[in-house]
């Protein structure tokens, strides 16, 4: 009899999420923004670009480039998933072709993210309290209703949509990190064969990680979790009066294997140095003295909305169980990804990785929630995503009447030269995605048994509904703004035909933007002379210097050629007056 749980929770209240609606609802989130877009500026045409030059041949495999610049991001394995697919499918678009992996690492994010939080609730000791006459919650059906509910908190993360949709080593990351999470809670179960298969998970996971560009993550958060696996096991072993072998195969407590463990332990610490060579961790650019503590605090709040709130309250509720499996686990992962974002230059895609984790946490407070706390949560998601969704379509209809005046002129000065379109087809999906977020509402707020993930179907649902409408309704206008196709197509314009293009000072998405939208064949500054290129490209920060390395009583001035939609970023254009 668990005596001591602070969670509550009868059978009722377990209903399972029916599993046809979860995976609509799971398809609903993942395909827009895989489909239908151009790559965006800087960090997805950037991770393109790479992969379109490996699957060309122009970029070796081992060390990934563009124009032969090394990578900004390091670790092979995201752009051999790129690559791989453009070689494979090509009768898709370059781009449709690379995110495909993607959409199916997002996936598996999701997948990962609901067996871990599956098998952390089968722990003894996050099992709810045993009613003195039955009823209670059956641990089986209890740990699915948690899954559900951790997968609907990662959902509802509002730092999770933009990042987790592009094709950037940051979703492979993820994806290897909440693999992790889910091995090291499978890894708590007692069962050796199902021990054995997890660990080759684990292996394989970790590899994938250190693969990815994040050599010290795998090492912090393997060693941690592994830690808190081993001491977790040898906890269940005391609690079993100390048995050493099975009365019936005689074989050894799985925790006991040495060889299991040595396996893992030894795979990880040769993967981390061996590869550190190959993929070296990204400097600490960011020393806690300089560290803009607002900044990273407003982050937080935002990036992890809602599931920091349900955090703290998990860790309050169960705060005599903090070095059980099912909160110490997630705990740490997610102190890991905090930390890596505290110091990382770029502070929202380290702390990407700490959404799995932090959804495991926020399911452990619905157990012990009281009632007006989870009215509270719908009436303010209710108000929020029906105000999102609602500001969403008034400027959509805006865009394409002009009424009301207000939003189409401020439509009007952000993106300049931006001439609206209608689809047909991404409308009905707008449409039927309202509908449904209306239905959802009507149902959530109906005379019904109460089921322990309820409180965050809004959430995520609103989340989702959001993100699905922005893919639709604003889709032309987002890749009008944020995409660099425009401006690499004017600049292709005024290139004369079948002449190559010196680059000058260009970041790796201007490159890989100038190659993919622009069609145009590009000749670094820095690699000698090309004088068969009749037109010359440079970057505004690197003017001052350009003499340095172009002689410029070869070339004219011919024009700036500015980003509608930023009139801040330009491009300088030269022409070859001789030579």
């Amino acid at each position: 009899m668990n005596t001591s749980t602070p969670a509550i929770v009868s059978q009722s209240a377990v209903r399972r999420l029916p599993r046809l609606a979860l995976i609509l609802f799971c398809v609903a989130y993942v395909l827009p923004g895989f489909l239908g877009r151009e790559p965006w500026k800087n960090a997805d045409i950037a991770a393109f670009g790479v992969m379109l030059e490996m699957a060309e041949g122009r970029s070796s495999w081992w060390q990934p480039q563009v124009l032969g610049i090394a990578a900004e991001e390091t670790g092979p394995l995201p752009y051999w998933l790129g690559a791989l697919f453009i070689k494979l499918l090509p009768f898709l678009s370059a781009d449709t072709a690379a995110r495909l992996p993607f959409g199916m690492l997002l996936a598996l994010t999701l997948v990962c993210t609901w067996y871990a939080v599956y098998q952390l609730a089968r722990q003894p000791a996050a099992q709810p309290v045993s009613f003195a006459f039955g009823g209670e919650a059956n641990p089986i059906d209890y740990a699915r209703a948690m899954a559900d509910a951790g997968l609907l908190a990662l959902v509802a993360c509002l730092g999770l949509a933009q990042l987790s949709h592009e094709t950037t080593p940051d979703l492979a990351r993820l994806a290897m990190v909440s693999a992790m999470l889910y091995s090291a809670a499978s890894l708590a179960q007692t069962d050796l064969r199902a021990t054995a298969r997890t660990l080759a998970v684990w292996v394989l996971s970790a590899s994938a990680l250190v693969l990815s560009g994040a050599p010290w993550v795998t090492a912090f958060l393997g060693m941690g979790l592994l830690l808190g696996v081993f001491l977790a096991r040898r906890s269940q072993q005391t609690a079993n009066d100390s048995v050493a072998y099975d009365a019936q195969d005689d074989e050894p407590p799985a925790w006991r294997n040495p060889v299991l463990w040595a396996a893992a332990l030894l795979a990880l610490v040769l993967l981390g140095s061996a590869l550190a060579g190959l993929v070296p961790a990204a400097e600490l650019q960011t020393p806690l003295r300089t560290v803009n503590w607002r900044s990273w605090g407003r982050l937080l709040l935002w990036f992890t909305w809602p599931a920091w709130p349900l955090v703290l309250w998990t860790l309050w509720r169960w705060r005599q169980k903090l070095l059980q499996p099912h909160v110490a686990l997630p705990l740490w992962a997610a102190a890991v990804s905090v930390v890596d974002s505290l110091l990382s230059p770029q502070r929202d895609r380290a702390l990407l990785l700490a959404l799995p984790a932090l959804a495991a946490l926020a399911a452990f407070a619905l157990p012990t929630l009281r009632r007006s706390v989870s009215a509270l949560i719908d009436w303010f998601t209710l108000l929020f995503f029906t105000g999102c969704g609602l500001v969403i379509w008034v400027i959509w209809f805006a865009m394409m009447t002009g009424v009301p005046a207000k939003p189409a002129a401020n439509v009007a000065k952000l993106a300049p030269g931006y001439v609206p379109e209608f689809s047909l087809f991404l409308f009905v999906l707008a449409a039927l995605a309202t509908c449904a977020w209306i239905w959802l509402v009507a149902w959530r707020v109906g005379k019904h048994r109460e089921a322990i993930w309820k409180s965050l179907v809004l959430p995520a649902a609103g989340s989702t509904l959001c993100w699905l409408l922005l893919m639709t309704l604003w889709l032309p206008l987002l890749d009008f703004g944020r995409s660099y196709g425009p401006i690499s197509r004017r600049i292709a314009s005024m290139v004369p035909p079948q002449t190559c293009v010196v680059a000058d000072g260009l970041s790796q998405a201007q490159i890989a933007a100038l190659q993919y939208h622009g069609g145009l064949t590009l000749h670094r500054s820095t690699a000698g002379p090309a004088p068969a290129c009749r037109t010359l490209v440079v970057a505004p920060g690197s003017q001052p210097t350009l003499d340095q390395r172009v002689d410029l009583t070869q070339w004219a001035y011919k024009a700036t050629v500015r980003r509608l939609s930023d009139t801040k970023e330009s491009l300088l254009l030269y022409q070859r007056v001789g030579g």
